[in-house]
């Protein structure tokens, strides 16, 4: 029998431009790492904690 893997959310190493969380939330739900970043900096021009949301994730989300 084998163990099922378990999905963990990492900051991504090889797919980063600042810190990986993006790359990493993409690696995560399976999308692409670009259409990530588009939403995050479309995100940023909301009002809203965006950019804040994006350093507790960098501090939060552990790199694999």
């Amino acid at each position: 029998m084998t163990t099922p893997t378990t999905k963990r959310l990492t900051r991504s190493s090889q797919d980063k431009w600042i810190a990986g969380v993006c790359g990493g939330l993409a690696e995560y739900f399976g999308i692409s790492a670009g259409l990530v970043r588009i939403l995050f900096v479309l995100s940023c021009l909301l009002p809203g904690p965006q950019f804040v949301l994006y350093l507790i994730l960098w501090v939060v989300i552990p790199k694999r």
